[in-house]
């Protein structure tokens, strides 16, 4: 397999990405297990460097390890889920409030063009692309504050609200208000107003946390012990 000629850490670091991808896409439903058989296939690995991806994302709290069942993507409940939002609301919101003083103008031009791009593939409708650009600009952002303590409590929160994030796009008209918010956000940054910036990333995420609720709130609870034809992505 071509797999094989990657060294074994590079190829675990992989696997775990397409996992992640995976269950942020919902081609692994929460609730579902993790059939091990079928995700080596799909991701053409064999099971040890599978495995060990797995144990990465149970690390991240993306997926439980439990005794006699195996692997399980994580389900969040409601209130968790209310809670988790709060977190990352706050981090968010600091995070603006120091980038806006830490940032330079390389990477405001690079924001501003990661921006650009999600603009052309909310017009393709293109929603897994979006939503990459998407994340990678809240990181920027995130990184631009330039504490470490910060980013890696942000890192570990905001991984298990990716899916949730994910599918709160799927509202044409919410998906629209978002991308005004991102608009609002660069603007923001441009400006090095860190006050401004905290407060839209502050109603951005809370805008999110009440569709993310909304969701859970009219879709009945569903655990599957299979995983449907999964597919990695490149």
């Amino acid at each position: 397999m071509p797999s094989n000629k990657i060294p074994v850490e590079s190829l675990v670091l992989k696997v775990a990405q397409q996992l992640r991808d995976m269950l942020v896409e919902g081609l692994i439903e929460p609730g579902a297990k993790l059939n091990e058989r079928e995700l080596a296939e799909a991701c053409d690995v064999s099971r040890t460097p599978l495995r060990e991806a797995i144990r990465m994302l149970a690390a991240e709290g993306l997926v439980a390890l439990l005794p006699n069942r195996g692997a399980i993507a994580v389900q969040l409940s409601e209130i968790d889920t209310a809670h988790t939002f709060e977190v990352i609301a706050g981090l968010e919101a600091l995070s603006g409030e120091l980038a806006a003083q830490r940032i330079t103008d390389t990477e405001i031009t690079e924001i501003k063009a990661l921006n650009l791009e999600m603009h052309a593939a909310f017009l393709r409708q293109d929603l897994p692309v979006y939503y990459r650009l998407n994340a990678q600009i809240h990181a920027a952002i995130n990184l631009a504050a330039r504490n470490p303590v910060l980013r890696q409590t942000y890192q570990q929160v905001n991984a298990r609200l990716q899916a949730l994030r994910f599918r709160s796009n799927q509202d044409t008209e919410k998906w629209r208000e978002a991308l005004l918010e991102h608009d609002a956000m660069v603007g923001a940054l441009e400006r090095r107003d860190g006050p401004a910036l905290s407060r839209i990333l502050t109603t951005h995420l809370n805008t999110k946390r009440d569709v993310v609720l909304g969701q859970i709130r009219s879709t009945p609870v569903k655990a599957s012990d299979t995983l449907q034809e999964p597919e990695c992505h490149e």
